[in-house]
């Protein structure tokens, strides 16, 4: 990663903000996006410039094509180029379909598939020049739908088709397709999970302690850049659960069901 100008969008938290840290470790030079840009600020003065790492900080809401478009600017205006773009940001839902404002899906596709799209559509000419690396970090919600977030399956399952199609259209160019799923992890994605409604959820109804950390995922995405892989699927239950799909299809629904109506006031019966 040496000398690598990286972008990672969603940065200011959880799985984003530990790849950006992991990255400068490395040697690259990261470009940290998010919406909220007091804390990609308090993260610069924290953890960047005290250890010398060469970064530069872009506000973006990426569910706004103008703010993909400025973000890929600015990032090229400063390092000429472009060599791997991490797309992360993202956020969650936990409710029925029966009881979902249809808002929510909306929200959840502007941000988590359109902002894969518009980053990647004008990140695509620099890093076909420098034959880099287009990253989505998914989840095991893309390879197997999960009860009560069909919003956040549905947006994972079509940047898994988006990339997929994308990487066979290159497969000639050089350019590098990576579809990165931790499974659950520990991370403010599910503080901040949409409600029926459009609010936030607020607590996890998980036990984020028994999870693997964003720091361990930050390694793993890395190692699989650098490797160019083309799928990284994390945790025992994450690889269980994408082999089980392929042969026992009927058998994962009921598992999923009643591993996921376990959950803390689960909207499952």
């Amino acid at each position: 990663m040496n000398g690598k100008i990286v972008i990672v969008t969603g940065a200011s938290s959880g799985i984003g903000l530990a790849c950006a840290k992991e990255f400068a470790s490395r040697g690259a030079k990261v470009v940290l996006s998010a919406r909220r840009l007091e804390l990609l600020e308090k993260e610069k003065s924290e953890f960047f410039d005290p250890k010398g790492f060469d970064c530069l900080l872009v506000k973006t809401d990426v569910s706004k094509e103008d703010d993909c478009k400025l973000l890929i600017e600015k990032t090229v205006e400063k390092y000429g180029t472009i060599d791997v773009l991490v797309n992360n940001a993202g956020i969650s839902m936990r409710a029925l379909f029966a009881d979902l404002h249809l808002d929510v899906i909306r929200r959840l596709m502007d941000v988590n598939f359109w902002g894969t799209v518009f980053c990647t559509k004008y990140a695509l000419p620099y890093l076909l020049k420098s034959k880099g690396s287009v990253v989505a970090v998914s989840s095991i919600a893309g390879f197997s739908g999960l009860p009560a977030r069909t919003g956040y399956s549905a947006s994972k399952f079509a940047i898994h088709g988006f990339l997929e199609a994308l990487r066979i259209e290159n497969l000639k160019t050089g350019l590098h397709v990576l579809i990165a799923a931790p499974g659950f992890t520990a991370s403010d994605i599910r503080k901040t999970a949409l409600a029926p409604d459009g609010s936030a959820q607020g607590e996890t109804p998980r036990d984020e302690s028994k999870m693997m950390s964003a720091e361990e995922v930050a390694k793993h995405i890395t190692n699989s850049i650098i490797k160019r892989k083309r799928t990284l699927v994390l945790t025992s239950t994450g690889k269980l659960t994408v082999r089980i799909k392929k042969f026992f299809p009927g058998w994962l629904d009921k598992l999923t069901y009643n591993h996921m109506a376990k959950e803390e006031d689960s909207p499952l019966k």
